[in-house]
């Protein structure tokens, strides 16, 4: 007889990815500034009258899923409390849910931009969203690049292709060297280059930029960032008939305000936004681009896909879509 040998292993060393749950579609109702806001009830109402008919375009869409399923739609908006504050959450969410249900639409899920940038009150020693995803950031190399320009860690700045060479002599001392135009890395026929801010260190806090602050709520609705392997910005159940704070950092990140609302985590989104949101969503989809995602998360995603036989892409970007209604 042999003896087996025990193994003894910490807890710890096995860790564990959390799971989420998943929604055909993550259909988001709109993005609106402190501004928009600030013009009224009717501002809001014109918004969500001009929203609904894309709603129920992208919602047509999920219904054609494999063997006649019924989709899971969950609904979605995103308040901006990060750049300006003019308003409280007492005075501007009755105002805004009421519009919507004026213009027939439901907002399942009400988040907070701030949310995305800076850590959770509620978890004071974890990392901002904004920060963690930052530190996955890796940069497409573009063909011929020599390295000498800084890396985005550095400079804040994230790029789609080849940056045009700095020039360090003026054009008239240096006539030997020919002008060279940036270029996009996978473009098609000719180049349509981005070079994106993430974030600037400007004032006495660092800044994250709209675009980058845009990204991370993408991959947060397609359920594909984790902390340590725990699900974060998950949400907060809020009675509709509870009273909301006076203070914005009173307000959880994220609030589920439908309590029969499908997972606002979802293998697909859509976001109908105004058309001013165009040039900030191609940076979205730039950096999503260069986003090195939790690999379990993403297992999770394609895995819970296939049991229901939806096909997921392969890159993050192209599991995003949108519609820039006119008028909004």
């Amino acid at each position: 007889m042999t003896e087996a040998a025990a193994v003894f292993r910490e807890t710890s060393a096995d860790p564990v990815t959390a799971s989420v749950p998943y929604s055909h579609l993550s259909l988001e109702l709109g993005h609106l500034y402190m501004e928009d806001f600030a013009e009224g009830a009717d501002r809001l109402t014109r918004h969500f009258t001009a929203v609904r008919p894309w709603a129920d375009t992208a919602r047509a869409w999920a219904a054609t899923l494999p063997d006649g399923k019924r989709p899971r739609i969950s609904t979605c908006f995103l308040i901006d409390d990060y750049f300006s504050r003019l308003s409280t959450p007492a005075k501007l969410v009755p105002t805004l849910l009421e519009s919507a249900e004026r213009a027939g639409l439901t907002i399942d899920y009400l988040a907070r931009e701030s949310g995305c940038a800076l850590a959770d009150p509620a978890h004071p020693d974890r990392a901002g969203l904004a920060e963690s995803v930052m530190q996955r950031l890796v940069e497409s190399p573009s063909p011929g690049s020599n390295g000498f320009r800084p890396p985005v860690s550095r400079t804040g700045w994230l790029t789609n292709g080849r940056r045009a060479p700095t020039r360090r002599t003026s054009a008239a001392l240096d006539a030997d060297s020919a002008w060279q135009p940036p270029a996009e890395t996978e473009a098609r026929g000719h180049s349509v280059f981005v070079d994106v801010e993430l974030w600037d260190d400007n004032g006495p806090h660092r800044t994250w930029s709209c675009a980058f602050l845009a990204a991370v709520w993408q991959l947060a609705r397609l359920g594909l960032l984790r902390d340590d392997g725990r699900a974060v910005l998950t949400p907060t159940p809020w009675e509709r008939d509870l009273p909301f704070p006076d203070d914005w950092d009173a307000l959880p990140p994220l609030l589920r305000l439908n309590p029969a609302a499908p997972p606002f985590t979802a293998y697909y989104t859509c976001s109908v936004l105004p058309v001013r949101f165009l040039p900030v969503e191609h940076a979205v989809r730039v950096i999503l681009g260069q986003v090195h995602v939790d690999a379990d998360a993403v297992g999770q995603a394609v895995e819970r896909a296939g049991q229901e036989k939806v096909t997921l892409p392969e890159g993050v970007a192209e599991r995003t879509s949108y519609l820039f209604p006119p008028g909004l």
